[in-house]
């Protein structure tokens, strides 16, 4: 079924791309795995994904001590202060950072690769000024990109958000591109092209984020399948 619904995605992918006359090679896919199996993982993986997505930091944990490192693993949920240094040591990109003190401790814990590597994180914007959700206010973006800017292990490599939910995909392109204008103005203010990565996009609209920039998408659902929440419904469905 990964395989099938991966071609389709794939499908989808490259209509949007040639829409908004881009490459498919400035998009890369994450497949969205809370709340799935390592089976389903591995499943995902044979069929030729490599990047994963994941929202808490115990769960990720456990699959990735129980899959190995041969994929790569990125934190799209939000990261309290306390789990910064498992956190840390575990993802190969950080989607969620949304303060300086939380960049702060993440460069503190992070130890490196054996080629020196830093690690990857976006800061995540609260586009739509939701209270339940993490994010820095969007004036908030150049003043806590500079603090970012100045730890020594850490790469900042772009924006990330979770737009209000909108069963309107025009609604929801309109967010996605204001995220991409508050990068290029932080791009150009700050002098230089640092924020290059647009993390945006879900299985219900990541061909309108692609239209307006997205060069990372979040997709759960459409690869998967539905999950199985039981008693909780999630904040937004990737």
């Amino acid at each position: 079924m990964i395989k099938s619904n991966l071609e389709a995605v794939k499908r989808k992918i490259a209509e949007a791309a040639k829409r908004a006359d881009r490459s498919v090679e400035e998009i890369k896919l994450i497949a969205v795995s809370k709340t799935f199996g390592a089976d389903r993982i591995l499943e995902a993986y044979n069929a030729g994904i490599m990047d994963f997505g994941e929202n808490r930091v115990q769960e990720a944990k456990e699959k990735i001590k129980a899959l190995g490192a041969n994929m790569r693993w990125h934190l799209i949920g939000h990261l309290q202060t306390n789990k910064a240094s498992v956190a840390a040591k575990l993802f190969n990109v950080i989607h969620s950072v949304d303060s300086a003190q939380l960049a702060d401790m993440l460069d503190e814990y992070y130890i490196g690769s054996a080629n020196n590597e830093r690690l990857e994180v976006l800061l995540q914007v609260n586009i739509g000024g939701e209270r339940q959700k993490g994010g820095v206010e969007p004036d908030e973006v150049i003043p806590t990109v500079k603090e970012i800017l100045r730890l020594k292990k850490l790469n900042l490599s772009g924006l990330m958000t979770i737009p209000p939910y909108s069963e309107d995909k025009n609604v929801t392109r309109n967010y996605y591109k204001m995220l991409r204008e508050i990068r290029d103005d932080a791009n150009e203010k700050l002098g230089e092209n640092v924020l290059k990565e647009l993390s945006m996009g879900m299985s219900g609209d990541y061909d309108v984020a692609i239209l307006e920039g997205a060069t990372y998408i979040r997709v759960g659902t459409a690869l998967f399948g539905e999950r199985d929440y039981s008693d909780k419904r999630p904040l937004h469905n990737h």
